[in-house]
């Protein structure tokens, strides 16, 4: 496996990519007309190419034999990247982390994790953030293993619906 930054020749990938894990994550779990709003919204090829043309916004691509099995968009000046709401001064948002199912298990996530953090180190972050849902116990326990600490809740729209979310950080 390895993890480089995503390309614009990526965008259509990582949307295909992004919709099918949140679909297979969260159908059942939420409003259908909720989790399609969601999707529209966040996982079309457009919004994949403005992401990785945004200067504030880096996009690292987890693969293997030329498959992408994972990524992770990272956000720099985002107006809900309030680092100092989590106590530090210069944190890197980790937006997006997604890992395919099939990897679970293998050190996947913890190669993407290690090189998301390395990014944010080699930026001169003083540490990294996110939100997971507070019912994702997987991801929490994933995040809780590789030193994230708990720093309250978020509140996360899907649709026309407020989820409650966990805001996650790291201090590098």
């Amino acid at each position: 496996m390895v993890v480089r930054p995503a390309l614009p020749a990526d965008a259509q990938e990582l949307a295909r990519l992004g919709e099918r894990l949140w679909r297979e994550t969260y159908t059942g779990l939420l409003p259908a007309g909720n989790l399609e709003r969601h999707l529209a919204a966040t996982f079309g090829p457009s919004q994949q190419e403005a992401e990785l043309s945004h200067p504030e916004c880096c996009t690292l691509a987890l693969e293997e034999g030329g498959v992408l099995l994972g990524y992770a968009l990272l956000r720099a000046g985002h107006p809900q990247a309030d680092s100092t709401a989590v106590g530090l001064a210069g944190a890197l948002e980790i937006a997006r982390f997604y890992v395919d199912p099939s990897r679970h298990g293998t050190g996947a996530a913890q190669t993407l994790m290690a090189a998301v953090l390395a990014h944010a180190a080699s930026t001169g972050r003083d540490g990294v953030w996110l939100q997971v849902w507070e019912q994702n116990l997987r991801g929490l326990r994933f995040y809780q293993k590789v030193g994230f600490t708990d720093a309250g809740a978020a509140a996360f729209r899907v649709g026309d619906q407020i989820e409650r979310d966990r805001l996650l950080v790291k201090r590098l």
